[in-house]
């Protein structure tokens, strides 16, 4: 007979992995992925497995409704959210998290956190039917039984998600030579305090999205021109309590980006994902900082706490 330890060590090692991707996709939060994850464990355990036909199918749907209810209940939090929301950053080389390797940029792009925001605006069970059947390659009849509703509604469903997404979301292959380029050329011009150097690496219609949830400062609002964001950013590089800021390159969401500590304080203070514009080549085409503290512990967790511990895994 087996028992409750070989079935939990069965779980996280046969289940765990696509389960956390299927609900850190839904709900935007690694730390409600979790939360979500270690909740359907705790059913399953109370569940005779003889008596289920497929395990992988029986846990997914119990996730997905676990997510519907999550996001229904999240709703009205989301409209009372301090200025601009973000998904909680995602280092790609974290355990538990990123699949192997031939899977990879798949899932960079469907982490990255413009395809996430594409997501946030659709109904809840739109984001669960588009991601079944898009990401997870789920037939309609089986995402029907999922969500309780017919073929028929879920295609539909599907179909408006993935109008919405289309518009509001283009993908596209980063070389890692071009990550590493733009890496390089964004970070030169911060360290230079260069507003003009920035606004050339910049897209002229690039956007800047900075979440601080009402926890610390962040600009407000989504700033839309090279020349205002240039000069916004170079603008909080250089106040007094930046100047100890050091940047370590690193892939966010699938995208380039950096981590930002202070070596004053030993703490990570934002993460910056660069995604590349996807109408002139070789050029940024939006910046997405991620400074909630909230937000932020995931990735703490993941480094070992502080610049210490990181300068010491990297040394």
């Amino acid at each position: 007979m087996t028992t409750l330890a070989e079935r939990a060590l069965r779980y996280d090692r046969e289940h765990a992995r696509s389960l956390r991707a299927l609900a850190y996709r839904m709900l935007g939060s690694r730390a409600e992925a979790e939360d979500i994850v270690q909740d359907a464990w705790l059913r399953w355990a109370q569940v005779d497995e003889s008596i289920v036909e497929h395990a992988g199918a029986y846990l997914s749907r119990l996730v997905t409704n676990l997510c519907l209810d999550k996001l229904r209940s999240a709703a009205a939090k989301r409209e009372r959210y301090v200025g601009v929301w973000l998904p909680e950053p995602l280092l790609d080389e974290e355990a538990g998290w990123a699949p192997g390797p031939e899977a990879q940029a798949e899932f960079a792009q469907d982490v990255s956190v413009a395809f996430m925001l594409a997501l946030e605006r659709l109904s809840p069970l739109e984001r669960a039917a588009f991601l079944l059947h898009e990401v997870f390659g789920l037939d309609f009849d089986e995402i029907g039984r999922r969500l309780d509703r017919s073929p028929a509604a879920c295609r539909q469903l599907a179909s408006r998600a993935r109008n919405h997404v289309k518009a509001d979301y283009a993908r596209r292959e980063v070389e890692q030579e071009e990550r590493e380029r733009l890496f390089a050329a964004f970070v030169e011009a911060v360290r230079s305090a260069d507003v003009d150097a920035l606004a050339r690496v910049l897209a002229e219609d690039a956007v800047m999205l900075a979440d601080g949830g009402g926890k610390v400062s962040a600009v407000p609002r989504p700033l839309q021109g090279a020349a205002l964001i240039a000069k916004t950013f170079i603008g909080f590089a250089t106040l007094p309590s930046s100047r100890a800021w050091r940047f370590e390159p690193a892939r966010i969401n699938g995208l380039p980006g950096c981590l930002v500590f202070d070596d004053a304080t030993g703490q990570l203070v934002q993460t910056i994902a660069l995604a590349p514009s996807a109408t002139e080549p070789g050029r940024i085409g939006a910046l997405y900082i991620q400074r909630n503290p909230d937000k932020l512990q995931g990735v703490r967790a993941a480094l070992g706490g502080d610049v210490t511990t990181r300068e010491a895994g990297s040394s």
